[in-house]
């Protein structure tokens, strides 16, 4: 597969800044993502990411590190980290950037340890790319925690994108949860294969994660209807 993300990164990092990404869903026209935004620091990121790094503790996994900025701010607090991506880019961008333990691998075919803190961050339920591959993904992830441990997840309830009717009913696709969205990634005229990603609404996430023996606890909300969950063994 194309790694346009990772070249993308690559790029900036090296220093051949001259355009952004853009990204394109199934439902929305092409939105542009600025490079900087992708290696921003601690002050620059949204709260509910802040929120997450600040309740992380003990050994941290950050799943899709990409450029690493997560896994730096962790680092610089003394935490033990180890961060995996599936972008080839991204990983060699995240190793020159300073994160001192950093793997290419997808999330699935991950077992090279146990954690006290899993990180999904910037809409991390869109990992689980279809609503019923998310079953699978709450149990890989129940197998890399400590006991105790904590998964920290950021979603978006993307209600809001569709059409209402008079009554307040949303109209969504007839053939699958309206969450469910086909991806493309474009960089330099050149775009990537469409690919699934999930935006999870809040009751089916705790359905979910109970349904694996998970506790459940909205951590908080943001202004765009998105929210901060942490999930616990228990």
């Amino acid at each position: 597969m194309k790694d346009i993300f990772g070249q993308a990164l690559l790029d900036y990092h090296r220093g051949n800044y001259t355009e952004d990404l853009w990204t394109e869903t199934s439902i929305s026209e092409p939105d542009e993502m600025p490079l900087p935004y992708l290696f921003r620091n601690y002050q620059g990121m949204p709260q509910l990411e802040k929120s997450a790094l600040d309740a992380s503790y003990g050994q941290v996994l950050d799943v899709g590190c990409g450029a690493g900025s997560h896994s730096l701010y962790l680092q610089q607090k003394g935490l033990k980290v180890t961060a995996i991506d599936a972008s080839p880019g991204a990983v060699v961008v995240a190793r020159e950037r300073g994160v001192q333990q950093c793997e290419q691998f997808r999330l699935m075919n991950y077992n090279q340890g146990s954690f006290d803190t899993i990180l999904l961050l910037m809409n991390g339920t869109g990992i689980f790319e279809r609503l019923d591959s998310v079953p699978k993904y709450m149990l890989h992830l129940k197998s890399l925690l400590n006991p105790g441990g904590q998964i920290l997840v950021d979603g978006s309830d993307l209600q809001y994108m569709y059409d209402r009717t008079p009554e307040g009913a949303i109209w969504v696709p007839a053939d699958g949860y309206y969450g469910e969205l086909d991806f493309i990634i474009t960089y330099k005229g050149e775009s990537s294969d469409p690919f699934p990603w999930l935006y999870l609404d809040e009751r089916l996430l705790e359905e979910f994660a109970r349904d694996a023996g998970f506790s459940f606890e909205i951590v908080e909300r943001g202004d765009n209807f998105d929210y901060l969950a942490k999930l616990c063994t228990k």
